[in-house]
């Protein structure tokens, strides 16, 4: 490989090439590690060279330079994801798109941007307009636009716009093939889910049009409660309450606030808590409804004030996982949709402060259901393997973040459509290779 590879930077010698070995450790990884099983797997993958293009007429260069020498090709964005999505597994190049990093325009309610766009320096730009991102990771800070599309699939926002595959949460992409001649493909409507999602295998996303919710001033808050159920409760409810304009809702059980150090002034031992973000237009509605299921609010701060702080939404989602971790390395975690309140509550009793519940409430399907980044202590494999087992046969749908797999994910079933489209856009398999069950 190491003569290719010297042909290929030879043929690109008028592009960013970084050789640095640590630097290319540090562009080869992701945060596979928050899986003790994906770091057995991934801890020794590392691409060859890492290139940082910054147009489309140099990314064309390299698809062309990888075909001719059949070297593999990984896309990568700010490595937020935690199952490898950028990991390159047989090493070559890793086309890093951070420096494609402009916003090409913002119009009323949709944008265009490059893929290395970084989501919050979007959101600052765009609440200018009255627009901001429909939904973000707990990453959003460093996290970019097409890192997220794909290798994301849900976050802050999926409370009032699902997931990024329902059907108008993309609008547009631009790809470049793996061909011969690589060719520049514009897909639009329904055709985005043919890349969406899709870890980077079917082609390199070089542009995207993105449709916006409209900004309102966001509260942050934290709400506690002595009952589990009952804070699980408050969160359904929150949910549905249509009258209350809201971008997240998320609900601790009180073993992981244990591990929230930053906030243990507003999280007494034992309580339950509720971190919320909610329009400061229906504060009124909101506190009546904290009051039907008795919580007490112990953190408050209007949009102003929380522009100030760290940010609730990096104790959320799986930044949630992190600080677990920064606490006992040995905690993982599971992504689980539970559907009803009465799936949560079986769970929580079946497996006690084994499987520490962390709900996230989602738009799925037009209703709100709880789905769950529950934590654990990694002991074996075979026990990570019989909890994902118990919770399907109980009605529970897993998105396995303990493989690296496309299809051994949420998905279960190879896509037919990103096959077929990978086959015709990379004919050669060089493009993330081995991350779906069938590359060619």
């Amino acid at each position: 490989m190491s003569q290719t590879i010297d042909k290929v930077k030879e043929a690109l010698s008028n592009l960013e090439i970084i050789t640095d070995p640590n630097q290319i450790t540090k562009l080869s990884l992701d945060y596979y590690h928050f899986s003790p099983i994906l770091q057995q797997q991934l801890q020794d993958k590392r691409g060859d060279i890492v290139i940082r293009p910054t147009t489309e007429e140099e990314i064309v260069q390299v698809a062309q330079t990888c075909v001719k020498y059949k070297v593999p090709l990984t896309v990568r964005g700010a490595g937020t994801g935690n199952y490898g999505q950028c990991i390159p597994l047989e090493g070559g190049v890793i086309l890093d798109m951070t420096k494609m990093n402009q916003i090409l325009w913002l119009e009323q309610g949709v944008a265009c941007v490059e893929p290395g766009v970084k989501m919050a320096a979007f959101d600052k730009l765009a609440r200018q307009t009255g627009w901001e991102l429909r939904m973000a990771p707990s990453t959003y800070r460093s996290a970019t636009i097409g890192g997220f599309i794909g290798g994301g699939s849900v976050g802050m926002g999926s409370i009032t716009y699902g997931q990024l595959r329902d059907r108008g949460n993309l609008q547009a992409l631009r790809v470049i093939t793996l061909e011969d001649e690589p060719c520049l493909i514009e897909l639009r409507g329904d055709e985005v889910q043919k890349v969406n999602h899709a870890y980077g295998t079917n082609g390199i996303i070089t542009q995207l049009e993105i449709p916006l919710a409209p900004t309102y001033p966001w509260a942050e808050i934290i709400v506690i409660f002595d009952d589990f159920m009952q804070a699980a409760r408050f969160g359904q409810g929150l949910g549905e309450s249509d009258g209350i304009v809201k971008k997240l809702i998320t609900v601790h059980a009180a073993p992981i606030c244990r591990y929230l150090h930053q906030l243990k002034d507003y999280l007494p031992e034992n309580k339950h808590a509720a971190i919320v973000m909610v329009s400061e237009y229906d504060l009124e509605a909101f506190r009546d409804l904290v009051y039907e299921y008795n919580g007490e609010i112990s953190y408050f701060k209007t949009a102003e004030e929380a522009s100030h702080r760290t940010s609730l939404l990096e104790y959320t989602w799986n930044h949630t996982t992190l600080h677990a971790r920064s606490v006992d390395p040995t905690i993982t975690y599971l992504q689980t949709f539970y559907f009803t309140l009465d799936k949560v509550e079986h769970f929580y009793e079946h497996f006690g402060d084994e499987v520490m519940i962390h709900l996230e409430f989602i738009k799925f399907q037009g209703k709100v259901i709880p789905a769950g980044l529950q934590l654990f202590h990694f002991t074996t494999e075979e026990r990570v393997n019989e909890i994902i087992r118990y919770h399907e046969e109980n009605g529970a749908g897993i998105a396995n973040p303990h493989t690296y797999l496309l299809e051994g994910g949420g998905r279960k079933t190879i896509d037919s459509p990103q096959l077929n489209f990978k086959k015709e856009v990379d004919p050669y398999g060089l493009m993330n290779p081995g991350k779906m069950k069938i590359n060619n």
